[in-house]
């Protein structure tokens, strides 16, 4: 609300002591983005090569390890599937038969970005898997080549369960170590978010006044309306056929895990409370309990995934850039892996928009619109990913042969 009132007071050219704002609020924005984007390839690969050799402890890589990751691939491809199918219906991008560049005052131009759009998209599907091995990790790194990284990182953290001794302790403990301290940077540069959201909005507002809510209104609509449907439709579907149990007990079961997860916007911080709701409210045992939500929380994320699939298309829309279907197949694909690298922490499915929008030629500066709007919907879809751990929790305790869960009310 500041940053609207500072934006509507002073217009593009406006000055303040004698001091021109619009460059101020460019450099403070721009530096947050920045800060943003230098966490990419450390809290990527560092978040998926501790979670991904985390899993092998215990020969949890077994048969409850293989159900889990079959039901977090097929929840979050959901998701993904659902944000894609209603961003393309609903076009929040387009204003009146119009790309929104102009309403949003994004500053590249249109015909540019869709030449490297189209200069940095795959030919084909096959394309894509070939992209996955970079004869060069360190330059696929350097090159915003991240669907590489991240096969990278898959594959080390595997193998990193396949041996044993001090080595293996060694590395499992210096990747955790990297990836704590990632989050502790990210958890910094997101206490300024505040100061970088003030700039981008109300540099917008300065450029174009209000012209800019019409599109993100759009956005913003679009994107609860795809996490409405996973969390009233799918989720209870997949409870009801392959669970076999009543929906409507499960949301009973979750409210004040729900609650958290909305009032924090934090998967890691609301793990606590869905565990003791899934435990003790809803009945599912320890076993299955301390396995499948520790996990979730790291890398079932089907709110984010879809979250990050909207925005791209959005902004890919507001560019008037047309992604075809390897484009928007390449889209679909890097968000769901990326939703499993993303730590438990408000907002850091921002630093996963910026590896899908390099990837597929966009420019980053679009990032700086959706921040406005950001943190209500963290909020919303956080409570959608938790809400999803849990139900993975019942459907695999289930499966598991475990009786007694959401047979009765909670609390009787």
């Amino acid at each position: 609300m500041l940053a609207v009132i500072a934006g509507r007071l002073t217009d593009a050219n406006g000055s303040l002591f004698g001091l021109h704002v619009q460059p101020v609020y460019s450099f403070l924005g721009s530096l947050f983005l920045q800060a943003l984007k230098m966490l990419i390839v450390p809290l990527i690969l560092s978040s998926i090569i501790s979670g991904v050799a985390g899993m092998g402890d215990g020969g949890a890589m077994g048969r409850l390890g293989g159900k889990t990751l079959l039901y977090y691939l097929l929840t979050t491809l959901l998701a993904v599937l659902a944000g894609l199918t209603l961003v393309n219906a609903i076009s929040p991008g387009i204003v009146d038969g119009m790309p929104a560049k102009d309403l949003l005052a994004l500053s590249h131009d249109g015909d540019e970005v869709a030449a490297r759009v189209a200069g940095h998209g795959i030919d084909d599907i096959a394309g894509i898997f070939l992209r996955m091995v970079p004869t060069n990790i360190v330059a696929a790194a350097a090159d915003g080549q991240m669907l590489g990284l991240i096969f990278f990182g898959l594959l080390f953290g595997y193998f990193m369960t396949r041996i044993d001794g001090s080595v293996a302790r060694t590395l499992k403990e210096f990747w955790q170590g990297v990836f704590a301290v990632m989050m502790q940077i990210t958890e910094w540069i997101m206490r300024f978010a505040p100061i970088g959201v003030f700039a981008l909005v109300a540099g917008v507002v300065a450029s174009t006044g209000f012209d800019a809510f019409t599109p993100l209104l759009a956005f913003f609509l679009t994107v609860l309306a795809g996490l409405a449907f996973h969390f009233l439709v799918t989720l209870p579907l997949l409870l009801l056929l392959i669970g076999r149990v009543n929906p409507l007990r499960h949301y009973q079961a979750m409210a004040p895990a729900l609650l958290t997860a909305f009032s924090t916007a934090s998967s890691s911080a609301t793990l606590p409370v869905t565990m003791d709701c899934v435990e003790n409210r809803a009945g599912v045992s320890n076993r299955t309990t301390s396995f499948v939500l520790p996990l979730g929380a790291t890398v079932n994320m089907d709110g984010t995934a879809l979250y990050e699939c909207v925005a791209a298309m959005f902004i890919a829309q507001a560019y008037g850039v047309d992604l075809g279907f390897a484009e928007q197949f390449t889209v679909v694909l890097l968000a769901l892996m990326t939703s499993i690298g993303v730590a438990g922490i408000p907002a850091a499915s921002l630093v996963a928009i910026t590896i899908i929008l390099s990837s597929v030629g966009l420019p980053i500066e679009g990032v700086g619109l959706i921040l406005a709007v950001d943190r209500v919907l963290d909020m919303c879809r956080t409570s959608v990913n938790i809400f999803s751990d849990s139900c993975g929790a019942v459907v695999i305790g289930r499966s598991e042969g475990e009786s007694g869960i959401l047979q009765k009310p909670p609390g009787t």
